[in-house]
């Protein structure tokens, strides 16, 4: 009975100190678990915006070709600056060619898959905080105290490349 009780108390001491058994097993780094972090820390909850795949191309025209082939359509851009925005119903994807040399994950705070504004969304300077206290590198910060149009850059664990671009 002893045990049981020991068990027990041991238990919720554990819980009332902060252990969490899956730092201690993964060897994870975590921000510092404050209520302020904890308050600010609901990644689950951000507004990314719309979404595009950003596809760095040889040849525009060819891929603007090929993509109506696939019933895309223009939605942005312009071919003699060698970029355009596609859609085909809610699938976005940007052709870019000579601005970068991977393809990059985009998402535009802001906007909805029309390239519209929309009322209510996250501040680009309000994820790039999420997402630094979720343990994320950032690179090439935003001034947190800056307003507008802004961006960064972070990567996946496998090295890709994603693009938060706020316009607005």
């Amino acid at each position: 009975m002893k045990k049981i009780i020991y068990l027990v108390l041991g238990f919720f001491l554990a819980i009332f100190t902060g252990f969490t058994p899956f730092e201690k097993l993964t060897g994870r780094i975590y921000p510092e678990k404050t209520e302020e972090n904890l308050t600010n820390l609901k990644t689950e909850d951000m507004k990314l915006g719309a979404f595009s795949i950003s596809l760095s191309v040889a040849d525009i025209r060819a891929s603007k070709q090929f993509y109506e082939n696939l019933g895309f359509k223009v939605l942005g851009g312009k071919l003699e600056d060698n970029y355009l925005i596609m859609k085909n119903e809610n699938a976005i994807i940007g052709l870019f060619q000579g601005m970068f040399d991977n393809n990059i994950l985009t998402f535009n705070p802001g906007w909805d898959e029309n390239g519209q504004n929309i009322d209510s969304f996250d501040d680009i300077r309000k994820i790039q905080k999420n997402l630094q206290l979720a343990g994320i590198s950032i690179d090439k910060k935003v001034d947190p105290e800056s307003t507008g149009p802004a961006s960064f850059t972070i990567k996946d664990p496998d090295g890709n490349l994603i693009l938060i671009d706020q316009h607005r």
